[in-house]
Formats: C-alpha cells, structure tokens, sequence
C-alpha cells in the first residue's frame, strides 16, 4: 500500500514519525535484549485474523466521531482505542455465543464509563446495556437515546448489583477496578467480568505493592488477578492492541466452585477484603487517627456510624458494612479539579514563562550572534535545558505552587506550547519559523482561523528581543493591540445584545 493511502490511527496503520523515529529503535533492543515478558502475547484469546477484520470495519463505521469529538482529550486516541476495545469484547463474545450454543447477544454494564463512546458501539452492535459514571460527559448528548448513560456515584454495596447482566466491564475504571470481580460475583453465578485495569488502586485507597520482584503494574496485574480467584472467578489475561500503556485485559468468564458454594465462596471474599481493609491500614503507618476521620467520612454522612468510628465501636460498622461492602471506600468527586494551569493567577504563569525563556535565550547567545553577524534575518532561539536544570531556576515555592496546582513544571510548559517544547526531558524555545504543518494541523488550523486567529497577542511579538519569527500575515496571534479581534462566541454574543 503506498504510504500515501494509510489513514494513521497508531493502532493498525502507524504514523510515519513512529515508525522512522521508534520502530527501529526498538527493534535493535528488542534483538538484542533477552528479557523475560510478564505479559500474554497481544491478543493471544481469540483470532487475529477476525480481530483485523472487525476492527478495520469499525473503524470505518465510527471515525466520523473525530471529527465531532467536543470533549478537550485527544479524540484520535480516544475514539481509535475504544473502537479497538469494542471489537476485542465482541468477539470475545461472539466466540462465546457459538460455544455455548447461545443466539441472544450478552447484556453488559460499563461501571465507570468516562465517555460513553464504548456503551455507544455496543450498543449500536447489538448488545443492550449501559454506562455509568459519576460524571457526565458532553459527548453524551451527541450519541442519542438507543445509548443509555446515567450519571451516578457507584458505591460497592448491595444497591449496586445486576442479577439480569452477563457481563461488567471496567475500562479504566480506576477506585472500582478491585470491586467489579466482587460486584459480578454478587450479582449472579452466571455474572462475568472485563477489567482493563489503568490507575492503580486497592479496596480502601491506594494500592501499595508488597512485592519488589515485578513493576508497580505487574504486581497491580497480580493483585486484580487475585482479587478475581478469590471471588470463585478463573482469570485470564490477555494484551490489547491499544495506543496505550496499560493495555493488559483481565476476564473472569468461568466459575471454580458450583452454584450450592456461593455461601460458603461469599464468606470467603469478605473475609478477603477485610484482610484487605486490614492491610491498607498497617501500610499507613498505622495512622489510626487519620484512618478513622476517612473511614467515617465515606459512610454517606450516617452520624450514628461516625460516632461509633470515634468510639471505637465495631458493631454498628459491621452493620452498615453489611450493607456498604467497605464502608471507607471513596468514589471520585462529581466535579472534577482542574489541574492544567486554569486555577493558576496569569501575572505568575507569564513571570514563570518569561523567566524560563530569558534563561534559554542567554545559552550560546554570543556565539550565535558571531556565527550569524553577515547574515540578515537572523532570529534567536536560544538553547536547550534538561528540565531539571529548568526546574533549579525557579525555586521551591514556585516549583511547589505549580505541583499544587498544575502537576507541575512540565504541565506548564507543554501548555504553553506556543512557545516551548519539550522533548526526551529537554526544554527549548520553538521556533514556528521551522514548522512545518501536516494535513491534519492545516485542517485545524483553517478552523482556528475562523474562531480564535488574532484572538491574542503574541508571545514572541511582546518578549522575544528578536519579536516574532513569522510575519504578521502567516503568524495566528496579534501582533499588536489593533490586530486584536473577539472569539466567534463573543462576538455573537455581542451582537444578540
């Protein structure tokens, strides 16, 4: 196929710079390296060959959504992943219907469903069920009423069993990865699980790794594969082929005791996460004070439960645990804190931006302007910083108040993209003189030219010494207080007023 047709997605069809800049790096380690894998070969529980069919197919039928992704993460990423997630579960099942002889498609749950976009596809494949997530997201309301999304705190308790569904599914599910195996065991013998665990979390809080041999994510692995055998489930695992790290699926689709056990098999998964409980309470320094403020807290406001927390009583907590499972579990906040700069105040970001680019510009810059004194048009772009150098420039306090707010130096940075790059840990200023766009950011761009172009004014026009490296007519930003012009948004909204 020339290169030229491929429709890069990164799962099926890699990109270009990918395979020139990764790809033959990694096949020189890969050769030479003798590693022992801790992961199944990718795809290893059903057909390849059906796997590139379905999901070829799917992709076509559903890459139109990019195009109208109105949510601010990256819709290729997110759109091609979940339609690499889609085609894996139905045909897992699909093999699983022919197995046991069943015509009907499975029912599912999606606990945790963030987008939706997963619900949507099976749904419209055939499969009826539903997504629930503590938040909504804007792209439900573009799916349509065939694809059922409710917005609702999922708390492990008896209120949240679903004795009609064959499967639940927990993609990135995050603090409710560890329940779903306990959720679907409750739910019914016949009850099955998918987790594609991500964020790395026990019963309680945190999950903390006992085990050094392996990699936080391999022992992450092992404790959710434990979780599943303790709650009666044989667990396999498989690779997903995903654009992203953590792709590595776990199902429990078989029971290892018969129906006449389930007493006996529930008594033992909730002596297991007792132990559990137990366990993630000695792993905090025994901080009893603390643990108890938290547990209390997360028994949905119920003072006759805090009262005996502070006391010590255990009666009345065994009681509502009865009911809660684990009465300290915490679902994630309904509205979630923005940590990309938004909250930060605009006089400290532009000190910090500006003090990082004067540092960067004084690197060379003497013997950039000896190299380049016969030359015209000659613009400095200064040199390069590992960010840890960046970093020591600015100090505790303000290193501390970007960690606080932002996730630190690095997130600042990358947001600032119109005027730093970031690459292999070294900071540099960019130089738009040297961009070259693709398709892809001409198309983006052109929309940008309708809505946000000569918005605000450019960063290199009012600090760089040397101004812009673009003119004014190629450059996106103002250049100058009277090129300035509103948003498309305002100004409607001006002239509805």
């Amino acid at each position: 196929m020339n290169h030229h047709e491929w429709d890069a997605d990164g799962i099926l069809y890699p990109k270009t710079a990918w395979l020139t800049d990764v790809l033959l790096t990694k096949i020189v380690k890969w050769s030479t390296e003798n590693k022992k894998s801790y992961f199944k070969n990718t795809l290893s529980l059903i057909s390849v060959e059906k796997y590139s069919e379905y999901y070829h197919n799917l992709k076509a039928k559903y890459k139109e959504i990019v195009k109208i992704w109105p949510e601010v993460t990256n819709p290729e990423k997110f759109v091609y992943e979940d339609v690499a997630i889609a085609t894996y579960l139905l045909i897992l099942w699909e093999d699983e219907r022919a197995k046991n002889g069943l015509t009907d498609k499975q029912s599912f749950i999606d606990l945790g469903c963030g987008n939706g976009l997963l619900v949507h596809i099976l749904t419209n494949e055939g499969h009826p069920g539903k997504g629930i997530d503590v938040r909504k997201r804007k792209i439900w309301d573009m799916f349509g009423a065939q694809t059922h999304l409710e917005e609702c705190a999922i708390t492990p308790s008896d209120d949240f069993l679903f004795p009609d569904v064959d499967w639940l599914i927990g993609n990135h599910s995050d603090e409710l990865t560890p329940w779903i195996p306990v959720v679907a065991a409750r739910s019914s013998y016949s009850c099955r699980y998918f987790v594609l665990p991500c964020c790395f979390y026990d019963f309680y809080g945190k999950y903390c790794r006992k085990e050094t041999k392996n990699t936080q994510y391999r022992a992450y692995l092992n404790f959710i594969t434990e979780v599943g055998t303790a709650c009666g489930f044989k667990v396999e695992e498989d690779c997903l082929r995903i654009p992203s790290t953590k792709r590595v699926c776990l199902i429990g689709n078989q029971r290892t005791y018969p129906p006449f056990s389930e007493k006996k098999l529930d008594d033992e998964r909730s002596q297991y996460i007792r132990e559990r409980r137990s366990c993630s309470l000695s792993t905090e320094n025994n901080n009893l004070s603390a643990s108890a403020s938290l547990f209390a807290h997360n028994l949905t406001h119920c003072s006759t439960v805090e009262r005996s927390m502070t006391q010590g009583s255990s009666a009345e907590v065994d009681s509502v645990a009865a009911k809660k499972w684990l009465a300290g579990f915490q679902p994630r906040e309904k509205v979630q804190k923005l940590r990309n700069c938004a909250t930060l105040d605009r006089d400290f970001t532009d000190h910090v931006v500006l003090q990082v680019a004067k540092a960067l510009l004084k690197i060379n810059q003497d013997s950039c302007k000896n190299d380049n004194e016969d030359s015209t048009g000659y613009w400095n772009k200064g040199g390069s910083l590992p960010l840890k150098n960046v970093a020591d420039l600015l100090g505790s306090s303000i290193l501390k108040r970007l960690k606080k707010e932002c996730g630190g130096l690095k997130t600042l940075l990358r947001n600032y993209c119109q005027v730093f790059e970031v690459v292999r840990g070294q900071v540099q200023i960019r130089d738009w003189s040297k961009e070259k766009p693709t398709g892809k950011q001409i198309s983006s761009g052109k929309r940008m030219l309708l809505d946000t172009c000569k918005t605000r004014l450019c960063w290199f026009f009012v600090n760089h010494p040397d101004g812009c490296p673009r003119n004014a007519e190629k450059c996106s930003f103002a250049h100058g207080t009277e090129e300035l012009r509103l948003q498309t948004a305002a100004r409607n909204r001006l002239e509805e007023h």
